[in-house]
């Protein structure tokens, strides 16, 4: 029996011999056996190469190869698109995800890591990269995880403006990955809500220059925890973002305006121009005289516009959910002493985004604080 699988041209001069042989009288069986063959493998060979020349079996024989490198091709492309479908997840932007998905693949498909890396557009030096702690990551994690516990609804740029401001020399891409890495997050509870627009599409709305130039005050509603009423008047200077009073009564009338308006002007001087929407309490006849007395004009929005005071109604969003959403006051005095509290922290240690993560009135600079002496 040969030893060697032989070649489709060994096969078609194997067939003719035995052909031969058997026409000169010999049978099969003995043809075979002097040929090296059983007679098994002769009626095989005879099946698939009978009636071919030398040039057709070779043909024969590319093809069967070209159609088995083609079935591996299939085979491999099945499984490289069932492999990107487990992936296909979410988004594999952070090398860490990345990792974690050759690791992955690997571990369920048995592939090499040069293969798996290829099917992701990995680098293998990345996939073998092995991060080094830094000596203070323990310390840094607990001091971000302190901050967004106490600031729960601040995200992790505000959060590295605190930590600098704690003496900590870090930057955003370190504490964006520590966040991750705890699963920080701030819920996102705003609904989407349409703009309301003028007749022509258009809003002529005046822009504050300079400090005292533009200020803006509105209402904001909240309860005591006996389900008592409890209003809120805000007054922002739209220029510097500073909140300059936040009145805080179960009623509010227009007197209670000009007299929280009276006590700011003392310290901060007369703005040039007062914003506000059309409101009675807003657009009472006091009010507006008092404003001509002491040479404040007045800027009312359209009706059902609130979005052309946007800075105020920005101001009381987040007042609402950094603080109003997250407190149950017993009492008015309670109520008042908390916000004030946290007025002077909006306005000299929160970062604000729109000042370069900068609070309004940072502490060094902060001149006296205003404090109201509110009456229910």
């Amino acid at each position: 029996m040969p030893t060697k699988r032989m070649s489709a041209e060994q096969i078609i001069v194997l067939l003719r011999q035995i052909e031969l042989q058997t026409g000169q009288g010999k049978t099969i069986q003995a043809a075979c056996r002097e040929a090296g063959i059983s007679d098994k493998s002769y009626y095989r060979y005879r099946k698939e190469y009978g009636g071919l020349d030398m040039d057709q079996a070779r043909r024969l024989k590319e093809l069967e190869k070209e159609n088995n490198r083609l079935k591996r091709l299939v085979a491999d492309l099945s499984l490289e698109k069932q492999i990107l479908k487990d992936v296909a997840g979410g988004k594999l932007v952070s090398p860490e995800r990345r990792r974690q998905a050759v690791a992955n693949i690997r571990e369920s498909y048995d592939l090499s890591e040069r293969h798996a890396c290829r099917l992701l557009d990995h680098p293998r030096g990345t996939q073998r990269y092995v991060s080094q702690l830094r000596p203070d990551e323990d310390e840094l994690t607990q001091a971000i995880i302190a901050l967004a516990g106490n600031y729960g609804r601040y995200g992790y740029r505000r959060i590295t403006t605190l930590l600098r401001a704690a003496g900590w020399e870090v930057g955003t891409d370190r504490v964006q990955r520590i966040w991750r890495r705890e699963g920080l997050k701030v819920p996102q509870k705003q609904k989407p809500r349409g703009r309301l627009w003028l007749n022509d599409g258009s809003c002529i709305r005046l822009r504050s220059e300079r400090r005292n130039h533009v200020w803006s005050y509105d209402f904001v509603e909240a309860q005591t925890h006996d389900d008592r009423k409890l209003r809120l008047m805000t007054l922002i200077d739209e220029f510097t973002r500073e909140c300059l009073a936040i009145r805080v009564a179960r009623r509010i009338n227009g007197l209670g305006v000009l007299e929280t308006m009276a006590k700011v002007m003392m310290v901060r001087g007369v703005p040039e121009h007062i914003r506000s929407d059309n409101g009675a309490e807003m657009t009472s006849k006091v009010v507006r005289e008092w404003f001509a007395k002491v040479g404040a004009q007045t800027l009312y929005i359209e009706p059902g516009s609130p979005w052309e005071n946007g800075y105020c109604e920005s101001f009381n969003s987040k007042l609402r959910d950094e603080l109003l959403n997250g407190e149950i006051f017993y009492s008015l005095r309670e109520a008042q002493i908390l916000i004030e509290l946290w007025r002077n922290h909006y306005n000299t240690l929160r970062p604000h985004s729109a000042l370069g993560y900068r609070p309004p009135a940072p502490q060094t600079i902060q001149p006296n604080i205003i404090h109201l002496d509110q009456a229910a």
